[in-house]
């Protein structure tokens, strides 16, 4: 909590950026959303430590297919952070999560997942070409947020 207030106040955080992916895997849901806001504040591009989010955001992403709410959060607390660090090598690695996600029951899960698609797709846009019929197939969708998340990706 401190390093988040540190970087509101303008002060550069990138020194603690494995201290962020410790918060990041923590089992608590309070000290996840905390470890996710400071890994979107103070990654940059250029953070060494980005690859090593890979995986975690890839078991985040996936957890949240098991069905339980808790996981549903824990992976909209993923995509926010995904969309404010995405790198070419990132998107590339999350695409086929990202676009499992388009079809998940939970339309708050399938607005976030197209919308950060939009920020994967800028960092990797032959990712569009690759997903184009998943994102197409949204435009169908029950829900009018989702429909409506869609035309905006297109």
């Amino acid at each position: 909590q401190k390093l988040t207030f540190l970087q509101m106040m303008g002060y550069s955080m990138s020194w603690a950026s494995f201290a962020s992916i410790e918060v990041m895997s923590s089992p608590r849901f309070a000290h996840k959303r905390i470890g996710y806001l400071a890994a979107a504040q103070g990654f940059t591009q250029d953070t060494d430590v980005i690859l090593l989010t890979t995986n975690l955001l890839k078991k985040e992403l996936r957890g949240a297919i098991g069905g339980s709410m808790n996981g549903v959060y824990e992976a909209g607390l993923a995509i926010n952070c995904i969309s404010n660090i995405v790198t070419e090598e990132l998107a590339q690695d999350l695409l086929p999560e990202l676009t499992n996600l388009t079809q998940h029951p939970q339309p708050y899960l399938r607005k976030k997942a197209i919308l950060c698609l939009f920020k994967v797709f800028v960092k990797y846009p032959q990712g569009l070409r690759l997903t184009f019929s998943r994102i197409q197939g949204c435009l169908s969708d029950s829900n009018s947020a989702v429909v409506s998340c869609a035309v905006n990706v297109i």
